[in-house]
């Protein structure tokens, strides 16, 4: 990487751009601002739409002289750092050991991110001497995908002639093992709220009180329980209605990219929950627990009883599943199992996002498939990932582009932990799919 690429790609990265932190936004603006001078370096017409005091997006235009047009999405917003005593590395300075670079924010997404937009560079460099015809390229970039997108969701169906394309390139996703190159066929869904229960109008003494007031940790806990069965499966009434199951072609390709139990087992350090990983990493929906929140936690022992507790819960949605009426159910099953004593609200909720799948003969793929087996003689798999990012299916609708989901993510990454980091040569080979895909487009 040279000097300039990198001293670019550590600016970038030192933004500390946290979405869910009201205080980071001056940062998040920040980092926009310095998104939108990167693109009219490279020849964009740039402004920044902002949306109910929302990170801006970041919306570009190259005209070009083809008759295609690619639209390229990616965020610049980052997770929080925390827990930071497990960090080995300050969170937001980036931190070059083996070839990779350590920052949050180094792989999700502003290395993909930042890799992709120097490939373009590369691309409109090598066009601009050898006099080609280019498409026309367009950029989103916003600062909330790991805070659902609210603000982007909300703007996209005024921003339809603005997102017009005919290819929608994402690169904010993983490749199989060992770098192979992976075109992702569908993503998950997404939505997540919080609930809280209350109970008495204090905290109690454990020894007054105890065997007579009701304990609003142990009750959110017992809440979230409910919310599957002893096996592990969702118990939710009506959450799983209308899901589409995938072909026998999608799951045998699934399975080709699909992790053992053993390697699995090795990444996660514990044992899997499941028999199938196919369809739970690929084809079916869940209901995470992401934290509980209830009583004391500090050093040595408080002897009460809790008055109220909250639990953060996330879900995927797969295709066929209609987020509100997923969540109506989730609600519902919460409602009728809420415990004596206990009141309960839902204090904030995102509206989220559908999951989606594409068909495996989408001419985009092939395109990508012989793109992808210039750069690996192995070839692409296909992979329909269980991660989320919300907003590609709501673009997809209102561009009416055909998404283009490859990513150089690994594993070892560890994206939303601490360490977070990004390969050198990850970096180059997403810089080099972005010169490619554009060339043969």
């Amino acid at each position: 990487m040279e000097k300039a690429i990198r001293d670019k790609y550590f600016e970038f990265l030192r933004f500390e751009s946290v979405s869910s932190d009201p205080a980071k936004l001056r940062e998040s603006v920040a980092a926009a601002q310095w998104l939108k001078a990167r693109a009219e370096e490279m020849g964009f017409s740039v402004r920044l739409e902002t949306e109910d005091f929302a990170p801006p997006v970041v919306l570009a235009e190259r005209k070009g002289e083809s008759p295609v047009t690619v639209l390229v999405y990616g965020h610049y917003d980052v997770q929080p750092a925390d827990p930071l005593s497990e960090w080995d590395t300050p969170p937001f300075e980036p931190t070059v050991k083996n070839g990779r670079v350590y920052c949050r924010g180094a792989q999700d997404d502003k290395g993909q991110l930042f890799a992709l937009l120097t490939g373009i560079g590369d691309y409109l460099d090598k066009m601009s001497v050898s006099g080609g015809e280019t498409p026309t390229i367009k950029l989103c970039l916003e600062g909330q995908e790991e805070s659902g997108s609210p603000a982007l969701i909300k703007m996209a169906p005024r921003l339809r002639r603005e997102l017009a394309a005919d290819v929608l390139l994402v690169c904010d996703t993983a490749a199989a093992a060992d770098l192979r190159p992976a075109i992702v066929a569908g993503l998950r869904g997404v939505a997540h709220f919080t609930v809280r229960l209350e109970g008495a109008n204090r905290d109690l003494h454990s020894g007054e009180y105890g065997g007579v007031a009701p304990n609003a940790a142990q009750a959110i806990a017992e809440l979230v329980a409910s919310l599957h069965d002893k096996h592990g499966e969702i118990a939710v009434a009506g959450f799983m209605d209308g899901i589409e199951p995938p072909t026998a072609a999608e799951r045998a390709a699934a399975a080709e990219s699909t992790p053992s139990t053993a390697a699995m087992e090795a990444d996660i350090g514990t044992s899997v929950a499941t028999g199938n990983m196919v369809d739970a990493l690929s084809f079916k929906p869940t209901i995470e627990v992401n934290g509980i929140h209830s009583g004391y936690g500090g050093p040595g022992a408080k002897t009460i009883i809790p008055a109220w507790g909250e639990a953060k819960i996330s879900m995927r949605f797969v295709p066929g599943q209609s987020p509100k009426a997923a969540f109506a159910a989730v609600k519902a099953h919460l409602e009728a199992n809420c415990p004596k004593g206990m009141r309960l609200s839902i204090p904030e909720r995102s509206e989220g996002a559908g999951g989606f799948r594409l068909p495996l003969s989408s001419p985009v793929f092939n395109l990508a498939a012989e793109v992808l087996k210039g750069m690996d003689g192995r070839g692409a798999v296909f992979q329909w990932d269980g991660a989320s990012i919300p907003v590609v299916s709501v673009l997809k609708e209102t561009s009416g582009a055909a998404p283009l989901i490859v990513g150089w993510g690994q594993a070892g990454d560890r994206i939303h932990s601490p360490n977070e980091s990004y390969g050198f040569n990850q970096f180059e080979k997403a810089r080099e799919w972005a010169r490619r895909i554009l060339e043969n487009v």
